[in-house]
């Protein structure tokens, strides 16, 4: 399929062929995308929550009560998960909550996410996204008149130093590099705008992907 080029400032470019195989899947797996969004939370989810067991507590081990005669059970520690101020039973400790996901299912999720913004019309793709001076002033007037308001910009393999100062300094704009391109940042903005370079970067990402 073919998709209309355009510049920052709203003039067009010409066209650009984008693979039916990357960007034309009609029938979007959202099973497929909730299974990559719940592997990258996983894998950045810090996992250091973690409580005191009854060896951790610090307290008396001075034997509180006597064995017999209190009409209760004999106890010997208060360090007990039975009493306030002892340990927690079974509590969290620090752990990794990454698990596998088959690297075929984690391509295809990402085919999924592109085509999906092709099927909602919110993909945009831009010439170039290389700025003369650091205006964020200038930027918002340009995405404005691209009826960008929420959006993940993918630059080519390096974010122009200009473009990405101007970007920081607008709410729900966000810009990554090639390489930073994932389902989870694709789904969570409204549009996803692709330069030229990126989208030619993507083909060449799955074509090698193919031939290994």
């Amino acid at each position: 399929m073919k998709l209309a080029v355009t510049k920052l400032d709203s003039k067009p470019a010409g066209e650009v062929e984008l693979d039916d195989a990357v960007f034309g899947i009609s029938e979007i797996r959202t099973d497929i995308l909730q299974r990559m969004v719940r592997y990258q939370l996983s894998k950045r989810q810090a996992g250091t929550h973690s409580t005191k067991s009854r060896s951790n507590v610090a307290r008396t081990t001075k034997k509180f009560g006597n064995q017999k005669g209190s009409g209760g059970a004999r106890h010997g520690s208060r360090n007990a998960p039975i009493f306030v101020g002892g340990g927690t039973a079974h509590g969290p400790h620090p752990h990794s909550h990454a698990h596998s996901l088959p690297k075929r299912v984690r391509a295809l999720a990402l085919r999924h996410a592109l085509s999906a913004k092709v099927k909602d019309a919110s993909l945009i793709v831009l010439d170039t996204d290389k700025m003369d001076a650091p205006r964020t002033k200038d930027l918002t007037a340009s995405l404005q008149a691209l009826g960008i308001t929420n959006a993940l910009v993918i630059s080519g393999t390096e974010v122009d130093s200009n473009f990405a100062r101007a970007a920081s300094n607008i709410p729900n704009i966000d810009v990554l590099p090639l390489a930073g391109l994932n389902v989870y940042d694709v789904l969570r903005r409204r549009t996803l705008v692709l330069t030229r370079e990126a989208v030619e970067g993507v083909h060449a990402r799955f074509a090698a992907a193919e031939k290994a």
